[in-house]
């Protein structure tokens, strides 16, 4: 009997999702890559890849085994469902205490989210934005 063999597991796909970001028909398409760009200048090891149908951005560098359904690397996912917002979904914001006023709700599942509706928005909180990040990472689990 053989030996199964693990396929690798692929953890950024950039040009996927420059593939994807060439095809979207979004009035918020220029918020979106904006918000790409922050994020993914926030940290070297922070990766993106198309999941749910969107851009997503995940933790690339080494970490501890744990249950790949935990999603334990995912940051964000973004939501561009509706066309008044771009949604940052940070699935475990409820951990990064955000006191900025960033991230909202008060889901079961400690997911947090983040409204964008246009460059000003960007702007005004692509500090908070950046700190969310940078908290999040230190409280990941290596």
């Amino acid at each position: 009997m053989k030996a199964k063999v693990a396929k690798p597991v692929t953890l950024a796909d950039s040009a996927g999702v420059d593939a994807y970001m060439q095809k979207l028909d979004h009035p918020l398409k220029e918020v979106l890559e904006a918000l790409r760009k922050i994020i993914l200048t926030v940290d070297d090891e922070i990766g993106e890849h198309i999941k749910w149908n969107a851009p997503s951005f995940l933790y690339t560098g080494e970490m501890k085994p744990f249950d790949p359904k935990e999603y334990k690397r995912y940051i964000i996912v973004t939501n561009v469902y509706q066309k008044d917002c771009i949604r940052l979904v940070f699935p475990t914001g409820a951990k990064i205490n955000d006191t900025s006023g960033l991230l909202s709700g008060d889901y079961a599942d400690g997911r947090q989210l983040a409204f964008f509706h246009n460059m000003d928005e960007v702007a005004a909180k692509e500090g908070a934005l950046r700190n969310a990040i940078k908290t999040w990472l230190t409280l990941l689990d290596k």
